[in-house]
């Protein structure tokens, strides 16, 4: 047998291998954290935050951001448990092309109440907020970007979702998506992740 046909087959045999996942990166790595597949465990460091100038006056960037690259429509989900005690503790998703180009979604802990915030950043920073009295135990958070889009929905159970912004987001750009927490003020908190994924969006995501 000559050595083309022993290499074919040999190759014709072959397993194959599985598809490498996603690298994940850091920005503005803790100092006390743990990777799983599908999530992260981390403690937040106090003193760091994201926002862009509006009403406050000065820009901060950086909270712990634990994401992937990605190109394209998408769809990111995640369940975040936190320990938060102090003003504006706050943990959940953000999609990033920058500094001046981002959007953070997730709990934000005002008046002693865990409510579901939204910051939408384009040069400057806008905060939208869905007061909650419950506190729940967990939250779930969704981010779809369809083209110039990007649909914000959050969920108790990870079944029934609510939409709470519909925002602008440029198109056609390579982001940054993945895991953010922030500790604004004097106190740190701890805070886990899980169930984290990302999948391809084929269709416009429906205003649910």
């Amino acid at each position: 047998m000559s050595a083309v046909r022993t290499i074919a087959c040999l190759c014709a045999f072959a397993p194959l291998l599985p598809a490498q996942a996603p690298t994940r990166q850091w920005s503005n790595t803790p100092q006390t954290w743990h990777d799983t597949p599908e999530g992260l465990t981390e403690s937040v460091p106090a003193g760091t935050d994201y926002w862009r100038t509006t009403h406050y006056g000065f820009i901060r960037d950086n909270g712990p951001f634990r994401y992937e690259m990605r190109s394209g429509n998408f769809e990111a989900k995640v369940q975040v448990h936190g320990q938060y005690r102090e003003l504006y503790h706050q943990a959940g998703l953000m999609i990033r092309i920058d500094e001046q180009n981002w959007i953070k979604t997730g709990i934000e802990f005002v008046n002693g109440h865990q409510n579901v915030s939204v910051v939408v950043t384009r040069e400057f920073s806008d905060w939208s907020v869905l007061p909650r009295t419950d506190s729940p135990p967990s939250i779930w958070m969704r981010l779809q970007r369809y083209n110039d889009t990007v649909q914000i929905s959050y969920s108790l159970d990870g079944g029934k979702w609510s939409m709470i912004r519909l925002a602008y987001f440029p198109p056609g750009v390579p982001v940054k998506i993945g895991m953010v927490a922030a500790a604004p003020g004097k106190e740190p908190f701890d805070v886990s992740f899980d169930h984290f994924t990302i999948t391809d969006l084929k269709t416009a995501p429906k205003e649910d």
